[in-house]
């Protein structure tokens, strides 16, 4: 199978997978991811699918630079590995992880990490894919996420969330509030409109666009491309259908009170 990585120079004519089709909505998507994605290249950033119109990628970055709430030094860190149910069982997902950890110990890396969830979780890829490979727990945050790593060396320092996560909180507030990236792209649209969900049903909104690693760091949820809160606890991390968000976040909010 042939892997194409997508660059500065090629990024206005291929498409970026996470967002397909030629409509309104998905073309104003694509324009914001790739905006995002020209502004992280000279941060590392790097973004390979398969060679063909599908949803089946892998995107990371250095720790360093990565627009995850983490810690780390000479680590690739894995933002989103999403390989669609029409391209499973094909060892695309695999290939994509083994380029990736390869091109890591070719950088003199000290290993790969990225972030899970001890259950199955919407826009995670299942931990039990990464321990396949030798991925460990290193590090938690409330309420369910995992950090993983696959260190190559006994030497270099682990990977770590940033300390305001173990609180499992967001600024406090009578409102719910957003907080998201444009690392995917589908959030901007999707806030919007779960937000005047929230609206209709009498809750006060609050959104809260991260556009740094320094704002992630400091605000992101473990996620750190999502997450939603209510009077500053945390709810979730995903995204979901306008008519089932209408119906979970009643209950959620009872739940978090």
């Amino acid at each position: 199978m042939k892997y194409i990585t997508i660059s500065r120079d090629t990024i206005d004519s291929e498409h970026i997978c996470c967002a397909l089709g030629n409509d309104k909505e998905n073309t104003e998507r694509s324009l914001i991811k790739k905006q995002w994605m020209k502004d992280r290249f000279d941060e590392g950033l790097i973004f390979r699918r398969l060679d063909d119109r599908g949803k089946m990628f892998i995107e990371y970055m250095p720790i360093e630079t990565v627009w995850k709430p983490v810690h780390g030094r000479d680590y690739f860190f894995i933002h989103c590995l999403w390989v669609s149910w029409k391209f499973k069982w094909q060892g695309i997902a695999k290939e994509l992880l083994e380029g990736c950890i390869e091109e890591a110990k070719q950088a003199g890396k000290h290993g790969v990490a990225v972030i899970t969830s001890t259950k199955v979780q919407p826009f995670l890829t299942d931990k039990k894919f990464y321990e396949h490979f030798g991925f460990r727990v290193v590090d938690t945050a409330p309420p369910y996420f995992d950090l993983l790593a696959l260190s190559f060396d006994s030497w270099g320092s682990t990977p770590t969330f940033d300390p305001h996560l173990k609180s499992g909180k967001y600024e406090e507030g009578d409102w719910l509030a957003f907080v998201y990236t444009h690392q995917c792209p589908f959030m901007e649209g999707f806030v919007q409109k779960l937000a005047l969900i929230a609206e209709s049903l009498n809750i006060p909104t609050h959104i809260h666009h991260l556009t740094s690693r320094e704002e992630v760091m400091q605000y992101g949820s473990p996620f750190g491309t999502l997450g939603i809160y209510y009077n500053g606890d945390f709810l979730t991390h995903s995204l979901m259908p306008e008519s089932q968000f209408r119906k979970w976040l009643p209950n959620a909010i009872k739940q978090s009170s």
